[in-house]
């Protein structure tokens, strides 16, 4: 995936807006105005990652497992991932990465927001 597909992809989850709160290389998306995903507009070590939360217990497993996937980039470590776009991670396996981080960022959310979020169109 590269950066462009993953802000498609971003912007495709109900509700998602865009902003650049951080400066002007760092997008964020975000759902109900929490952030779910950001990224670096410019490569770090000449690759583009990507920033989500995870459950801990999943985060875990994912690191073990993959060598693009590791702790959070200036973000809590124990609640967000990093990867690398373009690394041993195929799409299918980010798209779920990143709709794994809309589902933390919904559960967190008082019920009144969650359902809210639930009954958008």
């Amino acid at each position: 995936m590269n950066i462009e597909e993953l802000r498609e992809y971003c912007l495709s989850v109900k509700g998602a807006t865009e902003c650049m709160p951080f400066d002007k290389d760092t997008l964020v998306f975000k759902v109900m105005g929490k952030m779910f995903t950001y990224t670096g507009l410019r490569p770090k070590n000449g690759e583009f990652w990507a920033n989500m939360k995870c459950d801990p217990e999943k985060s875990t497993e994912l690191m073990e497992k993959y060598n693009g996937i590791f702790f959070g980039h200036h973000s809590d470590k124990k609640y967000w991932i990093s990867i690398y776009l373009e690394s041993d991670l195929d799409d299918k396996l980010i798209k779920e990465l990143i709709d794994h981080s809309v589902e933390e960022v919904i559960k967190k959310l008082p019920k009144k927001k969650q359902e809210e979020y639930h009954t958008m169109i």
